[in-house]
């Protein structure tokens, strides 16, 4: 079977490469580059607690030596705190880290990975597909044709595979722009995060806007600055003259000594791909969505892309297509990423707009600032991860379905669970091997070694059921789940999204929610390119 290719090796194709390795899928990445990347410390991404976790499984990195996890978020709004969030065990913090940092991490994996081939200097100029495989074409020094089982392309705003493809790309241009600058100093803040509006030193204006400020390690920040609408040029002039009144507003006196490490201008667009699949090629990442305006992660979208995929490709490359599976993957993602973009979509002009209600509404101001740290911080319709709640791998008319506080569709809560070789672990390690997982609620069981209980009450029952299943599942227990009943079953997905949380051990309806999961029953069915 011939590999995966994967066009782009930016963060979202290397961890598709590494996600698919780990469920025995080779794959080759074509890197238009030089196969390395150059440092920009105000290029960085915030990732989420859980993709954060997805790249640390794949690397064996801890991420948080490499970026820095905020130990609070604060809002100001002119000389007023709007908000503090202090974050805790209970409420993990975002991860903010320099893109380069992570890229090179996933690179450096990806050099040791036996089943991930990465050929620099490779820029895909065409692409041809027939029932069974893809060839793409590449030019430069090591110009070739290339034989694939399928194709995806992470290459990208400026994707080749989605223009070689004819896929419109529709949307807003230049939703937001942004001055951005990595410094490193000393504020007040230390390693916490903060967003002001409407800083007392800049009065009046459309530019009067909004500075953001985000902790790096090492005493690094980076700051953006808000730019009002239009092409205006960012001069260093004007870049230097913003940051010492920051730095002068945010310390309470003279511009306190800074380095100055990087800068640029990050310009924000709205655009989700009309199609993310055409036969047996795919679109991830920016090649398929472009959103960031009011705090929310573009990055982080694309990470749960290759997530998403990695495990519905697997089974297809070792067994054969399955059509249902294959297209849920857009139907799951694309839908989640609209939502973000209407939702943001929707906001900004109540948060941008000036004068009208929000000059008047009491309580506006608190509103708006709720709305921003939603995208910031990851939560709520602005940032929180999305759901699979009308996915067409959704069981159907289960009887014994329970609620529990994770619903279906959505990811799950990180809890320690018991795996079979009578290890404690947490549940999030045991995601992305292409395997099922299926939960036992046993209140008790963590006193007790696993061979005292592995063959008594539900177990036995339990082992016999998840054997049976239409696909590889780990069968793991936990002593709780928030908002599950002693004695349910819960079963994941292997990008760790809730299927469904049963009433005790019921073979018949998690056979039917297992199967339900890979699209229904396997059917011989071949691909087309009309797709």
């Amino acid at each position: 079977m011939d590999p995966v290719i994967i066009v782009g090796a930016g963060p979202v194709g290397l961890t598709l490469a590494l996600a698919l390795a780990r469920q025995d899928v080779p794959s080759v990445v074509l890197d238009e580059g030089p196969g390395k990347d150059e440092p920009r410390p105000a290029r960085t991404v915030v990732l989420r607690e859980d993709t954060a976790a997805l790249i640390e499984r794949l690397t064996g990195v801890a991420l948080s030596e490499a970026g820095a996890h905020w130990a609070g978020w604060r809002s100001l709004r002119r000389k007023q705190v709007m908000r503090e969030v202090t974050f805790d065990a209970s409420e993990p913090s975002p991860l903010h880290i320099a893109q380069h940092v992570l890229t090179g991490a996933l690179r450096d994996a990806c050099a040791d990975e036996r089943l991930v081939k990465v050929s620099a200097d490779s820029r895909l100029d065409a692409v041809e597909q027939e029932p069974a495989g893809v060839t793409a074409h590449t030019r430069g020094p090591k110009g070739t044709w290339w034989r694939g089982s399928y194709l995806v392309g992470c290459d990208g705003p400026r994707s080749t595979v989605r223009k070689l493809l004819d896929i419109r790309f529709p949307g807003r241009t230049a939703v937001e722009r942004h001055a951005v600058a990595a410094l490193r100093t000393e504020l007040p803040w230390q390693d916490e995060a903060l967003l002001h509006r409407m800083p007392p030193w800049r009065t009046s204006g459309p530019s009067a806007g909004e500075v953001t400020g985000r902790p790096l390690p090492d005493g690094v920040w980076r700051l953006d600055w808000l730019l009002p609408p239009g092409k205006d040029l960012v001069t260093p002039e004007l870049l230097v003259t913003r940051i010492r009144e920051t730095l002068a507003g945010w310390t309470d006196g003279p511009t306190p000594p800074y380095e100055l490490l990087d800068t640029g201008v990050h310009t924000v667009h709205h655009r989700l791909a009309r199609r993310w699949r055409v036969g047996r090629v795919f679109l991830a990442g920016d090649a398929a969505h472009l959103l960031g305006a009011l705090g929310t992660q573009g990055l982080d979208e694309g990470l749960r892309d290759a997530d998403n995929l990695a495990w519905k490709l697997a089974p297809a490359w070792h067994h054969g297509p399955h059509e249902a599976l294959l297209d849920s993957y857009q139907a799951e993602r694309r839908a989640v990423v609209a939502a973000r973009l209407r939702a943001a979509d929707q906001a900004l002009p109540l948060v941008r707009g000036g004068g009208g209600l929000r000059s008047v509404v009491p309580g506006s101001a608190r509103g708006h600032d709720t709305l921003l740290t939603d995208g910031h911080l990851g939560r709520g319709t602005l940032g929180a991860p999305g759901a699979y709640t009308s996915s067409p791998l959704a069981p159907r008319h289960l009887e014994a379905e329970v609620p529990v506080d994770t619903a279906p569709g959505a990811p799950i809560t990180d809890v320690r669970v018991t795996a079979e070789d009578g290890s404690f672990v947490r549940l999030r390690d045991r995601l992305g091997r292409g395997a099922l997982l299926v939960v036992l609620i046993a209140p008790g069981t963590g006193v007790w070694e696993r061979k005292h209980w592995v063959g008594a009450g539900l177990m036995p029952r339990l082992a016999g059921a998840v054997t049976a299943l239409p696909h590889p599942a780990e069968l793991l227990v936990a002593e709780s789940y928030p908002g599950a009943a002693a004695h349910s079953v819960l079963l994941i997905r292997p990008d760790g999204h809730l299927v469904t949380a049963l009433n005790g051990v019921r073979p018949a309806d998690l056979y039917a929610a297992a199967e339900a999961t890979l699209g229904g029953p396997a059917k011989s069915e071949a691909t087309t390119g009309s797709r």
